[in-house]
């Protein structure tokens, strides 16, 4: 068995656990930055933040590898820590499960996560600390950037382009050729039929921005 450690312990690190068994790795300790979370697995105690790692590192041994079970809208901050545990000599693991479809021509980038019946086809690209969760797909094609989470039964149709630390929601689904830029959020259900601007949030059917609401100027 290969030792490593789990950053994040809610869910999504009780999702993974199962596939980083099943490849060979056993986990040695789950770090988290919210010291009330519950421990996700009874058997595993759950440490502090960053600080806490940085004393314990020592004490792991230098053969270490890792995965940011972080899920939700956080892509930058699993690019962001995946970068600090790769700098501290640690090695990402890519993980996907034994039910998910990966095409032959398909690019898989370091620490991404293919969740339980996922697919991702023919000449996708799927950029680093990236999660393609339950049941979603990503079609032939498509490009994802770093930190990307496409939530449980999102579709994304073929030639898609997906900018860094984007979220698209549970059921959304993407049209072919849209361009997402950085950051854009997508709301469940939705339907994106035209190019999503930086840090937009696109709700509905079809998609459309949603707005944002204007403070009143004090009197």
């Amino acid at each position: 068995m290969k030792n490593c450690i789990v950053w994040g312990g809610t869910g999504q690190a009780k999702m993974i656990r199962p596939i980083l068994e099943r490849d060979g790795y056993r986990i040695i300790a789950v770090f988290d930055n919210n010291p009330d979370l519950a421990p996700p697995f009874p058997d595993i105690r759950l440490e502090g933040g960053w600080q806490e790692f940085e004393r314990k590192r020592s004490s792991f041994g230098d053969d270490l590898s890792f995965a940011v079970a972080i899920g939700g809208g956080f892509g930058r901050d699993r690019c962001e820590l995946g970068g600090k545990l790769k700098g501290m000599g640690l090695t990402p693991i890519t993980l996907i499960h034994e039910s998910a479809h990966v095409g032959a021509t398909a690019d898989i980038g370091e620490g991404s996560q293919i969740m339980p019946m996922a697919a991702v086809c023919e000449e996708a690209r799927i950029g680093p600390f990236c999660i393609v969760n339950t049941n979603a797909g990503v079609d032939h094609e498509s490009i994802l950037g770093c930190g990307v989470h496409v939530m449980p039964g999102a579709t994304i149709a073929g030639s898609v382009r997906v900018g860094d630390f984007s979220t698209i929601g549970s059921n959304a689904t993407i049209l072919p050729r849209i361009s997402i830029a950085e950051g854009a959020f997508i709301g469940a259900g939705a339907v994106v039929t035209k190019d999503v601007e930086q840090n937009a949030v696109i709700v509905g059917v079809p998609g459309r921005p949603k707005p944002t609401r204007r403070l009143k100027q004090p009197k």
